[in-house]
């Protein structure tokens, strides 16, 4: 990107598409040491995912503590906010201030969750973990190494090209991957079919396999995002690494359509924002104004 700079800036931006996904790809490996998944011991898995952070921005051991806690609630209603795509229920919305609905309106437009949400978690947020506290230093220590890396390696390159080189080449991939995270992330549990279930009702196996989805992409995409999307089996067996998920698909060819979604299928999953306890399903905001005029026009034939 940095060489063809010279010939036109459309040029360099059309390379930071295959940079970012390597950059995603990048953060699959990351994941995968997080979960011990990746090598033999816990300790080369760590040192590895904490190098990793800091070309994904990611301080690893806040991170893997965060998603380790995704894991073990991910579909328990009881158990949300660590880790995870805030989510409210019908009930919830409807309990909530008109404000602090037009909070959650903002918050779940498509514009601020993958576009600018994904630039504050990165650039801001894994900057600083605000919050992290009561869980002791080592979130803190996480962070602030990962950012004395980051800022070495960011001097490094700038002294190397020059700030000016260095932002017009390293942003767009930095912006694009954090997007193509978040999206991967997103659709992994935010399907209309997707389960969820009240702590007392809330089964693991249940929730990795009917609550994660198995969004089937193509070749190259699925290199890409290090096979990410085979999320059911993934949350039924954390430890089982990227590159072996697809051998799972092949001995267990039942698994294949369970919570299978298309790219096109995943589209339509951006309007889904809430949680119908009565449905069992992810429901938009349309569905929701269009529930309340059925039930006002029932309440006025009564």
């Amino acid at each position: 990107m940095w060489a063809v700079l010279p010939l036109g800036y459309g040029l360099t931006l059309l390379l930071a598409l295959p940079a970012a996904g390597l950059l995603v790809r990048l953060f699959v490996v990351q994941h995968d040491c997080g979960h011990g998944a990746f090598f033999r011991t816990r300790s080369t898995n760590d040192w590895v995912g904490r190098a990793i952070g800091a070309l994904t921005l990611t301080p690893y051991d806040a991170w893997r503590r965060s998603h380790n806690t995704h894991h073990a609630s991910s579909g328990n209603l009881d158990e949300r906010g660590i880790g995870d795509i805030d989510t409210l229920t019908v009930r919830e919305y409807l309990q909530r201030s008109r404000w602090r609905r037009l909070c959650y309106r903002a918050y779940r437009h498509p514009l601020v969750m993958f576009g600018i949400g994904p630039a504050y978690l990165f650039l801001v947020r894994h900057r600083l973990p605000i919050g992290y506290m009561r869980k002791g230093w080592e979130p803190w220590i996480s962070t602030m190494a990962t950012n004395a890396a980051t800022a070495a390696l960011i001097t490094a390159m700038i002294w190397l090209v020059g700030a000016g080189p260095f932002l017009l080449v390293h942003l767009p991939i930095t912006l694009l991957a954090a997007s193509m995270g978040v999206w991967l992330f997103y659709v992994q549990h935010q399907f209309e079919e997707t389960s969820w279930a009240e702590d007392a009702d809330w089964k693991m196996q249940e929730a990795a396999l009917h609550g994660s989805s198995h969004y089937d992409l193509p070749p190259v995409l699925r290199w890409l995002s290090g096979n990410i999307g085979v999320h059911h089996v993934h949350h039924l067996c954390s430890r089982i690494p990227f590159y072996r998920l697809p051998e799972v698909l092949r001995d267990h060819p039942e698994l294949n359509e369970t919570s299978r979604l298309t790219i096109r299928e995943s589209l339509d999953s951006v309007r889904l924002v809430l949680w119908d306890e009565d449905a069992k399903r992810l429901i938009s905001f349309k569905d929701l104004r269009r529930h309340s005029l059925h039930s006002s026009d029932a309440e006025v034939a009564a």
